[in-house]
């Protein structure tokens, strides 16, 4: 115990002091949502005026650090996102020129990155050392331990706030480069109360979910609406790449219980977790929890190997063919891939034949102004959900099957879901353009 204690002493920085080790044109990948490692990340921006193309690689930067929301620090910093947020966004729309976006999927993020250039630092969150000289990464191993495997410098920020979890979490003291303490309150995503509309959407959702499936569950309006109609159902399992409130709430109730799954049966499969502080104070040193990494957990091939998986993702449009937009409005990136395509493609090749992929959204927007059902995507439209990977669409109005099917019926089905005031404008263009 004293020498791992001497050692990880030797290894503490102020943070000032460690993120001295960034040099010009370096690559920075930084731990996401709840292992944002806010304390360096607030301080990144002190290095402007010695440091010119240092790119910070992230995934919803939850906080509009100074190191890319402002103007000055172009040609300094830029932030690399593979999913967009509100700081991310407004810096776009601000035009700093310090945001750009990594087009990927969750399950390759980490791949891709290391095969395009290995980053130089490494910069994430971790629990205190045990008495055998390991940290846990807590809360997220999307990408955070294969990169952190690969850079030349890694920083973890510790904070005792955070939860030791098990699975692939583990890193010894002596892999790491600077430790900073830095204790503050975790970054949490308390569930949002599921509105009207979100409850019929979750209704027709558990309508598809039979007992004894394994769920992919996210956070949201709708999703904890579908967690909330799943409340009768038996015998659930997870795997997921994001680990919410919900599934806590229905494995106490007694809904989920892993039992029936058939990979990795009696656990939670999961490769990050954001919620609330209940959640996170569940999460630790509870067995019944795997944190795996993102390229095993959100791999089709693997996620396939599930019996009776069902993915369960939102989107923003959906058109009469059958391709999703989840993640840009027309050429605007809005958010990101995520797991979506990972999960969806999964589910529909599981390996019992009886995985569902399931994709919901409200029927309009803009304040009910426009239909989300739509003859075409909008010109620049990043395709999320290719069309021949759709299985199931939900909106509050009904269910949409549209695997299989061709476009006629893909056409019909979709509008029969529309909001009933756009349907005979949708079904009109639909004729125009020879699809029904």
């Amino acid at each position: 115990m004293a020498r791992w204690n001497d050692e990880y002493r030797s290894r503490l920085r102020p943070i000032d002091e460690a993120i001295q080790c960034i040099r010009s044109g370096f690559d920075v990948v930084v731990g996401q949502c709840a292992s944002e490692p806010q304390g360096t990340m607030d301080r990144l921006h002190i290095l402007a005026p010695s440091v010119h193309d240092v790119r910070v690689f992230s995934v919803l930067t939850l906080k509009a650090y100074d190191f890319y929301m402002k103007p000055e620090m172009k040609g300094h910093f830029e932030l690399a996102s593979w999913f967009h947020a509100p700081g991310s966004r407004s810096a776009l729309k601000a035009g700093t020129g310090t945001v750009t976006f990594v087009p990927n999927m969750l399950h390759r993020a980490a791949t891709d990155r290391l095969n395009a250039r290995p980053p130089e630092v490494f910069i994430g969150t971790c629990t205190p050392p045990d008495k055998n000289g390991f940290v846990s990464l807590s809360l997220g191993i999307t990408y955070e331990k294969d990169i952190l495997e690969a850079a030349r410098f890694v920083i973890l920020e510790v904070n005792p706030r955070l939860p030791r979890t098990f699975g692939d979490t583990h890193v010894h003291v002596s892999q790491v480069t600077f430790f900073v303490e830095h204790e503050q309150e975790v970054p949490s995503l308390p569930a949002p109360q599921p509105s009207a509309i979100d409850i019929l959407i979750g209704e027709h959702i558990a309508d598809l979910v039979e007992d004894g499936s394994t769920i992919q569950l996210g956070i949201g309006g709708i999703p904890n609406a579908a967690a909330l109609a799943l409340r009768d159902k038996k015998d659930l399992g997870v795997h997921t790449e994001m680990f919410v409130d919900s599934m806590m709430e229905l494995y106490e109730l007694g809904v989920i219980t892993n039992g029936r799954k058939a990979l990795k049966k009696g656990k939670f499969i999961s490769t990050f977790a954001m919620g609330s502080r209940d959640l996170y104070d569940w999460l630790d040193d509870n067995v019944a929890v795997e944190f795996q990494r993102g390229r095993w957990v959100n791999d089709p091939s693997v996620i396939a190997q599930n019996s009776r998986m069902v993915s369960i993702n939102t989107c923003l449009t959906v058109d009469f063919t059958g391709q999703v937009a989840s993640e840009s409005i027309g050429s605007s990136q809005y958010s990101g891939t995520g797991g979506q395509s990972d999960t969806a493609q999964g589910a529909v090749a599981g390996f019992d034949g009886l995985g569902k992929s399931i994709i919901a959204c409200y029927s309009t927007a803009k304040g009910g102004t426009v239909s989300t059902i739509v003859p075409t995507l909008p010109e620049g439209s990043a395709v999320t959900l290719h069309r021949a990977f759709v299985d199931h669409v939900v909106t509050e109005h009904g269910i949409a099957r549209l695997r299989g099917r061709t476009v006629r019926e893909r056409t019909q089905a979709l509008i029969a879901i529309a909001a009933p005031e756009f349907r005979e404008s949708l079904a009109a263009q639909a004729r125009a353009l020879g699809y029904i």
